[in-house]
């Protein structure tokens, strides 16, 4: 008879080869998910960040005047080695992006944002319908 040598790492190789395979996507490839509302005085993003902090977001206007939410985590969770094998080690990243096209009534100066409960919340305020009419000028015909 010979010996077998006997590992406890079975349990994790059975759902590795069943869950992280083409037939299953892995559920943390996906963007979050995001709402828009609109009120008769703003519009507001919400966009779903659970764990995230301010820190992680960074949020600008870019040069088409379009509104660009992006989004960074690394982690790295560390069991110290023990003689010689990990029992466990994990890193992670995150990173979304997502760019909005803003409306033409959206005031760009007071747009704000706020992240609480692991949601970004982003305010964007409108014009005035008189502020977003603009002055029309007539050419003149050489």
């Amino acid at each position: 008879m010979m010996p077998v040598r006997r590992t406890q790492n079975w349990l994790p190789s059975i759902f590795n080869d069943f869950f992280d395979n083409e037939w299953m996507a892995k559920t943390n490839a996906t963007a979050p998910a995001i709402n828009v509302i609109e009120s008769e005085k703003e519009y507001k993003v919400e966009v779903a960040a659970p764990g995230m902090t301010k820190e992680d977001f960074n949020i600008r206007i870019d040069e088409d005047n379009n509104l660009v939410i992006s989004m960074e985590k690394k982690t790295e969770n560390k069991e110290e080695k023990k003689d010689g094998r990990y029992l466990r080690r994990e890193f992670s990243y995150t990173k979304f992006q997502q760019t909005m096209i803003l409306p033409d009534n959206v005031d760009k100066e007071k747009i704000s944002a706020q992240v609480e409960n692991g949601v970004l919340a982003i305010q964007l305020p409108k014009l005035s319908e008189e502020e977003v009419k603009k002055p029309q000028r007539t050419i003149e015909i050489k």
